[in-house]
């Protein structure tokens, strides 16, 4: 690709490859935004962040986006002073994901659901584009996301408790806050929490995708890629 060949492109080797990798994730988040203006579209509640970000939208009357800029970039925070590793892609999905989701509400494309019988067709619907986006902007190898890695991060600190009850912990935090806000929550909640980790398994198992085996590069290895330092493994 681009006379790149698939391990540099996939190791971030060369700057030319970090680049066309960022591209990826930005593109790859753009179609996961729109996975979820279809899942709130739907109108049967969201999922437990984006139950928080539009109880904070409504809240202080802000855009979807800026809300949910504003909660990323201030998890992305925590991040760092939990000493996580920060990747590239962890600020390009802090400002795509929201700011998508503002335009296709600009557009209006798709008015909201009426009832379950279109909704939670149009929920499954997002959650599938959720799935496969996410394959698309793990595959970048230039970070997880600001939540994934605070998820990480918290779990590292509660050895104790396994990372999954970390996890409801912590969605369970984000739909309570976001609930009092005046965030949706509904049916569609419950189908985000007990589907979507279903749909992106399957969605993994079709294109043959093992995310544990993807190695993340941390910003400064990149910095040095661009500076024309190589990076150790």
């Amino acid at each position: 690709m681009f006379g790149i060949s698939k391990a540099v492109l996939r190791e971030n080797a060369a700057p030319r490859a970090i680049v066309l990798n960022m591209l990826l994730a930005a593109v790859s988040l753009f179609v996961n935004g729109f996975g979820i203006y279809l899942a709130i579209q739907a109108n049967i509640g969201v999922g437990p962040w984006e139950v928080l970000n539009l109880g904070v939208a409504k809240t202080f009357g802000v855009l979807y986006g800026t809300a949910s800029v504003t909660i990323a970039f201030a998890i992305l925070i925590i991040d760092v002073f939990l000493r996580e590793p920060i990747g590239l892609a962890m600020f390009i999905d802090a400002v795509v994901v929201g700011k998508t989701v503002d335009f296709f509400n600009y557009l209006d494309l798709v008015q909201p659901c009426a009832s379950l019988l279109t909704g939670v067709p149009m929920m499954l619907l997002g959650l599938v584009i959720l799935a496969y986006t996410q394959y698309f902007y793990m595959s970048a190898a230039l970070g997880c996301g600001p939540r994934d890695t605070l998820l990480v991060g918290l779990a590292k600190r509660a050895r104790r408790i396994p990372i999954g009850a970390v996890s409801i912990a912590l969605l369970s935090a984000a739909t309570l806050v976001g609930w009092l806000l005046g965030g949706p929550v509904g049916v569609g909640t419950l189908i985000f929490a007990f589907c979507m980790g279903p749909i992106m398994q399957f969605a993994f198992h079709t294109v043959r995708f093992d995310a544990t085996a993807i190695r993340h590069q941390h910003l400064l290895e990149s910095l040095r890629v661009f500076r024309g330092r190589q990076v150790t493994s």
